[in-house]
């Protein structure tokens, strides 16, 4: 049988209804994600939302954890689609499986394929902050491209560190950043240089990169300096990367495009200089676009945008490289500033404790701690007791969400029994009592967002990873 329609009323409207009629203090602001696993009542938020409008959250980010297969990726999906009908702009810097490519499309947006054989990206192309910067003019304009030289440089010294496995020494960055300087004023306007040509300017030895190195006009001091950064830009050229990152990028974002989403799902899970490198990439150019609509507003050229990032499967681009870990820090601190909300998505807290070194792994502890909206889906008693020591977790809370990591029970035939967990998350904002919900997806969003189809026979129909099929209906209308 269908469910009975819900509806949500004042006591003055529905004061007839009494006592059938129950009270809840649920939010109402951001995006509809679904009802209240005990009252019943709608739970709406969003990341931005709860910043901007509701002021519940002083920090616009939002940290999931939980365990594969309980619809993590299809509530962010949820969260995508409602703010892209609010405005806001998703961006998808980088999707590892594809979870969101299909949603993108479906919200008008860009999908951009990054991968051998598919597409790359020129690290040296300012992109869209190097037009803004030329449409701006002047003083602004100059800043922005002094700031869009940095981020290709830095860009540059991160692909030297993906192929060495080290950082660049800082004279090699000196060095890079004249050639680089260079460059840019040799080549004609709109037409960015390559990695090639940054390598025959270093083999060239022109005055201006010279005086960096201190080479008092002697040729063997000069090669002594730049050959360890010729053998790496060679090594980058000629070695896994250079496929991707030796040309003409393949496609451009579109800053006024409704949603980007950058998808290197094609890269194999055991490439990850590759990874690492389309990961750093991907951030580079969206964050640069990001910065460059700011700019365009700030000048009166362009409506001011809000951008909302998703980073799922955060575990895989932590252990690619130590590059992205600082990445992903600076943004999480600076993410108001910088005019955007984001979703970190990962299974556990212990992912953190495979990276490299004690730095990465203090800073990557710390995307939790400074996040605005903590979303649990199913996880292990252990984790959630480890969790709760950051986000301070009652023994109720973490005994539910615990329950929700068992699997179904034995005696179950399989056909349409399901985890008990799925679609069921607890949201956790500082020190309020958590809000659980359970998450009705609508036949759309089952069509777009599929995370099982290499399991689903090719004559069968969809086999849905995410959550349960009823369609929450709130003030008479479906979510």
């Amino acid at each position: 049988m269908d469910p009975p329609t819900m509806w949500r009323a004042t006591t003055v409207q529905a004061c007839g209804l009494w006592p059938f009629a129950a009270g809840s203090g649920a939010p109402m602001t951001g995006v509809p994600l679904g009802q209240h696993l005990f009252t019943g009542a709608s739970v709406c938020g969003d990341p931005l939302s709860w910043f901007t409008r509701a002021r519940y959250i002083s920090n616009p980010s939002l940290f999931m954890l939980g365990m594969p297969g309980l619809g993590k990726s299809t509530l962010i999906n949820r969260m995508l689609i409602g703010l892209s009908a609010t405005g806001v702009v998703p961006l998808v810097l980088g999707d590892l499986k594809p979870d969101y490519a299909d949603t993108v499309r479906a919200l008008g947006g860009q999908v951009i394929s990054i991968g051998r054989g598919l597409g790359g990206i020129n690290v040296l192309d300012p992109g869209a902050m190097g037009a803004a910067a030329a449409r701006i003019g002047g003083d602004a304009g100059q800043v922005l491209m002094s700031e869009a030289h940095g981020r290709v440089l830095n860009m540059v010294a991160a692909l030297i560190t993906i192929v060495r496995g080290r950082p660049v020494d800082d004279h090699e960055q000196s060095v890079l950043s004249a050639a680089l300087h260079l460059l840019r004023e040799r080549m004609s306007r709109g037409q960015p240089p390559l990695l090639a040509d940054l390598l025959a300017v270093i083999s060239e030895g022109p005055d201006r990169v010279r005086a960096v190195t201190l080479d008092r006009g002697d040729d063997s001091r000069y090669r002594d300096a730049v050959d360890p950064l010729h053998r790496s830009l060679l090594g980058i050229l000629d070695g896994p990367l250079g496929g991707t990152f030796a040309s003409e990028t393949s496609t451009r974002i579109d800053p006024a495009a409704p949603a980007v989403c950058i998808d290197i799902s094609r890269i194999g899970e055991a490439d990850t200089q590759l990874t690492a490198a389309a990961m750093l990439a991907a951030w580079s150019d969206g964050l640069g676009t990001v910065a460059a609509s700011h700019a365009l507003a700030d000048a009166g050229l362009a409506p001011r945008r809000w951008f909302f990032t998703v980073l799922d499967e955060l575990w895989r681009p932590l252990r690619a490289a130590s590059g992205i870990v600082d990445r992903i820090d600076a943004l999480t601190r600076l993410n108001r500033s910088l005019g955007l909300g984001d979703a970190k998505i990962t299974h556990t807290l212990k992912d953190a404790e495979a990276l490299g070194s004690d730095s990465d792994r203090a800073k990557a502890r710390g995307f939790v701690e400074r996040a605005g909206m903590v979303v649990c889906a199913g996880l292990p008693r252990a984790e959630m007791e480890e969790l709760g020591r950051v986000v301070g977790l009652s023994e109720r809370e973490i005994s539910l969400v615990s329950s929700w990591s068992s699997p179904p029970g034995w005696a179950t035939t399989g056909d349409n029994d399901e985890p008990p967990g799925r679609g069921r998350f607890l949201i956790k904002v500082g020190g309020r009592p958590g809000i659980p919900i359970r998450v009705a997806i609508t036949d759309t969003e089952r069509e777009l967002h599929n995370t099982n189809t290499r399991w689903s026979p090719n004559d069968a129909g969809t086999m849905y990873e995410g959550m349960p099929t009823t369609v929450p209906v709130i003030d008479g209308r479906t979510a």
